[in-house]
């Protein structure tokens, strides 16, 4: 066992780490039934904009990411690239603006002219609520990162797997991509320590307030 290890259980009792994770569940299903119910015209409309500006490309971008304890799923996501974005990111990778096992580009030039606007307001993100709702991530959790990412991962770093990925956690709250890599994990590792249902609710609140006038997000 590691002090990591050590420590989380140090401060939260198997008891309690159960109920947590029950009731973590319970506001997952709850949060994203209601999500879909209420935000279906904003998907729909985002849908139909993804349609006219390329009415050949598909409207949804699914990718493999490493969720809990290393196990794969395929998350969606609005698109927001030219359909062939992969094959042409390895032209890219020399332009990465974030230090470590993660790629981020603020000028990309793969990103389409909707797409610009749905990273702004993170409307790309709503297909994740199906991802949440199927049990394959949660509300609030550590992002889940790319295979490829995962390969140049420390033992230290793969520690951010020991819990279910999220649609929003402290590293989005906190800089997002203004973060570095060693940043964002030390963010994910203090989440895991401290994770509380008041704790989501918190960071839940304060990613709605950033959404009204996000800045971080490309």
């Amino acid at each position: 066992m590691t002090e990591f290890e050590r420590k989380r259980l140090a401060e939260r009792s198997k008891d309690g780490l159960a109920i947590y994770t029950a009731v973590k569940r319970a506001m997952d299903v709850a949060g994203s039934l209601c999500g879909i119910a209420l935000l279906s015209p904003v998907l729909a409309s985002v849908a139909l904009l993804i349609k006219l500006d390329d009415p050949k490309a598909p409207i949804l971008f699914g990718q493999t990411r490493i969720g809990k304890n290393g196990v794969p799923f395929r998350m969606y996501k609005f698109r927001s690239m030219i359909p062939d974005a992969e094959k042409k990111l390895g032209d890219l990778l020399a332009k990465n603006e974030i230090q470590g096992a993660m790629f981020k580009m603020k000028d990309d030039p793969r990103i389409t002219r909707i797409g610009k606007v749905l990273r702004k307001s993170s409307l790309d993100e709503l297909p994740q609520l199906f991802n949440v709702l199927r049990g394959e991530m949660s509300l609030v959790g550590p992002r889940p990162p790319l295979p490829r990412e995962v390969e140049q991962y420390t033992e230290y770093d793969k520690l951010r797997l020991t819990v279910a990925s999220g649609c929003t956690g402290l590293w989005q709250v906190n800089g997002r991509n203004e973060l570095s890599f060693e940043q964002m994990v030390e963010l994910d590792l203090q989440y895991i320590r401290q994770r509380s249902i008041r704790g989501d609710l918190k960071i839940i609140f304060r990613t709605f307030k950033l959404l009204l006038g996000a800045k971080n997000a490309y």
